[in-house]
C-alpha cells in the first residue's frame, strides 16, 4: 500500500482519490479547505500546495504526485506560476512521479485530430501559461531533477464536470431550449473524467510514460447536437431544442462576467471541428475510453444527484 498525494478535490482530483483507494492504496488530498473525498483511506489536509516547504513535507514518501489543481480561469497568469513551480519542486525534493493533468489549450487553433506531437504553440494566454509549466516540467525531467508526465482531454464528461457540457446537458435534461455560442453541428471529443482519473494513475506508475504528455483514451467523436440527441434518449427527455448564440452576445457577456469573457480566447474549440487523436495512450499504456452511453448515463445520473459508481474499470483498463 503506497501512498498518493492529490493536489485538488475538483472532478478530476475526486476521481483519482476514488479509484486509487478502490484499490487499497493510501490517498492524501491536498485543498485550501481541507475538503475531498469522503473515504476510509482519504486523508484530507488543508494547506496552500503554492508554499514548497509545505507540499514537499506533505509528498515526502509519496510514489506521485497529482497535480489536479485548477485556478479560477481569469486568475491562471497569477495563480498557476507559483503553484507549478511548488509542485515540481516537491517532486524533485521527495522523488515522487508528477502527474499533472494538462488541457488541450496549448495546441491553440489546429486543423485536423490534435496528436501528442501537434505543436505547442497556442496565441492566448491561457495556451501560454500551460506551455510554460509543461516546459518548466519537461526541462526537470530531462535534466533527471524530476520524474514527469501529463495527460490531456479534451471537454469532460461525468461527475462534477464544468465544461461545455455541463452548460448544455442540464437544460437538456429539463427540456429547456438551450443557446450557447457553439456550432452545434461541428465533431468534437468528449473525454470522461473517469478515464482522465485511469489514464493519470497508469502515467504515473509506467516509467515508459515519464518525460512525454499523453492524450486520454475519448470516445470517437460526436457533435454537441448529437451528445444532447443521445442524452435525452437515454434520460426520457423531450428532444433537445439548441440555438446558436451569435459571438457578439459571448462578447458583450464578457464585459460583466469574468468566466465569459475568458471564453472568448478558446471559443475557436466550438465553431470548427475540435478531434481528440487518442490512440497513443490505448497502444501503449493498455488502456480505451469508456464508451459514451456510458459516460453519458453516468453524467445523466450524477445531474440527477445519484451517487456515482465507486472503483468502476471501464473496459481495457490496466492498473499498473
Amino acid at each position: 500500500m503506497s501512498l498518493h498525494v492529490i493536489v485538488g478535490a475538483g472532478p478530476v482530483g475526486t476521481a483519482t482519490a476514488r479509484l486509487l483507494a478502490a484499490t487499497g492504496e493510501r490517498v492524501r488530498v491536498v485543498t485550501r479547505r481541507g475538503t475531498g473525498l469522503d473515504h476510509p483511506a482519504v486523508e484530507r489536509v488543508a494547506a496552500d500546495a503554492a508554499d514548497p516547504d509545505r507540499l514537499a513535507g506533505l509528498a515526502e514518501g509519496a510514489v506521485a504526485l497529482y497535480n489536479c489543481a485548477n485556478p479560477a480561469y481569469h486568475r491562471w497568469p497569477i495563480d498557476w506560476p507559483p503553484l507549478a513551480a511548488a509542485l515540481l519542486a516537491a517532486a524533485e525534493r521527495t522523488g515522487a512521479v508528477l502527474a499533472t493533468v494538462g488541457n488541450l489549450y496549448g495546441y491553440g487553433p489546429v486543423d485536423g485530430p490534435m496528436t501528442e506531437a501537434t505543436p505547442l504553440v497556442a496565441p492566448g494566454t491561457k495556451g501560454r501559461v500551460r506551455n510554460r509549466m509543461w516546459a518548466e516540467a519537461l526541462a526537470a525531467h530531462q535534466a533527471g531533477r524530476a520524474r514527469v508526465t501529463e495527460v490531456r482531454g479534451s471537454d469532460y464528461l461525468g461527475v462534477g464536470a464544468t465544461s461545455l457540457p455541463m452548460m448544455l446537458l442540464p437544460g437538456v435534461l429539463a427540456g429547456r431550449r438551450v443557446l450557447l455560442p457553439v456550432d452545434f453541428d461541428a465533431p468534437h471529443t468528449w473525454t470522461y473524467v473517469d478515464d482522465v482519473a485511469r489514464t493519470l494513475v497508469a502515467t504515473a506508475a509506467d516509467e515508459r510514460a515519464w518525460g512525454r504528455a499523453w492524450h486520454v483514451p475519448s470516445p470517437p467523436a460526436v457533435s454537441a447536437r448529437e451528445l444532447a440527441t443521445r442524452t435525452a434518449a437515454l434520460a426520457g427527455a423531450p428532444a433537445p431544442r439548441l440555438t446558436r448564440l451569435p459571438y457578439p452576445a459571448l462578447w458583450l457577456g464578457g464585459l460583466v462576467n469574468p468566466f465569459a469573457r475568458e471564453l472568448r480566447e478558446t471559443a475557436y474549440q466550438f465553431d470548427r471541428p475540435y478531434l481528440l487523436d487518442s490512440t497513443a495512450a490505448t497502444a501503449t499504456l493498455g488502456l480505451a475510453p469508456t464508451p459514451l452511453d456510458r459516460a453519458l448515463a453516468d453524467t445523466v445520473a450524477a445531474l440527477r444527484g445519484a451517487t456515482p459508481p465507486v472503483g468502476r474499470t471501464p473496459v481495457g483498463d490496466r492498473r499498473h
